[in-house]
């Protein structure tokens, strides 16, 4: 069993788990808890009311934050001719087609976001095995799969978003970090949330957005209010 260090101990003891508190409140707690010694990510956790045993229920999708995510992004793009180097110059982080799949299938996996126009994926569908697991297969839900591969790629490096629900039913996402205003906080917050709300699946029924917490990397969680008629019930 992990022993919880001293910081956040003291950090748990100033979050109510009882209460579920409004966006800017959560947030602002957050950001006066004692600190890590690094920058931390603030990120989102969100139990969904779905099945996830059900394939038709399952989300898959990317948003753009209108503050980005303050870090760097490693994107690569799976691409030819023009479009390659329309990725180079997006600021695509390494570009290429079989020899790229040749390099992830050795080993190589330091990147974040990985890009592919259509007629690439013969190259990319070998790597399902390495990608998938790690939640970094592209496709067209997620707006990783495209002809406009520079497009893509400008998206993602400024602060796209990439998530998907997990066995449980949760999505997880970062929503900046922590050095942020929390008025930038909340306003990638809500992004994530409503568009997250507007992808409900047609065959869930009841509530679709059951819960939600915002936590540092390395901080305690806080339950939060989400009001869009989805809220927590």
């Amino acid at each position: 069993m992990r022993t919880q260090s001293k910081r956040f101990r003291l950090a748990a003891s100033r979050v109510d788990r009882e209460k579920i508190y409004e966006p800017l409140e959560a947030l602002t707690l957050l950001k006066e808890l004692p600190k890590a010694k690094f920058n931390e990510t603030v990120e989102v956790a969100v139990h969904l009311g779905i099945d996830p045993k059900k394939s038709d229920q399952l989300v898959r999708g990317a948003v753009s934050l209108p503050k980005g995510l303050g870090r760097q992004v490693t994107v690569i793009a799976f691409a030819e001719g023009d479009k390659a180097e329309a990725a180079r110059a997006a600021g695509a982080d390494e570009v290429g087609s079989g020899d790229l799949a040749d390099k992830i299938l050795a080993g190589w996996t330091a990147f974040d976001i990985v890009i592919a126009s259509p007629d690439m994926m013969k190259h990319v569908g070998k790597l399902g095995k390495v990608l998938g697991p790690q939640g970094k297969m592209p496709s067209p839900k997620s707006g990783t799969v495209t002809p406009d591969v520079a497009a893509a790629v400008r998206e993602f490096k400024a602060g796209k978003v990439e998530f998907r629900t997990d066995a449980g039913g949760n999505v997880h996402a970062p929503v900046g970090k922590r050095d942020f205003r929390t008025e930038d906080l909340e306003a990638n917050l809500r992004a994530f949330l409503d568009h997250l709300a507007g992808l409900r699946p047609a065959s869930v029924k009841g509530v679709f957005i059951r819960k939600v917490c915002i936590s540092t990397t390395m901080g305690p969680g806080a339950q939060i209010q989400y009001s869009s008629g989805v809220a927590n019930a």
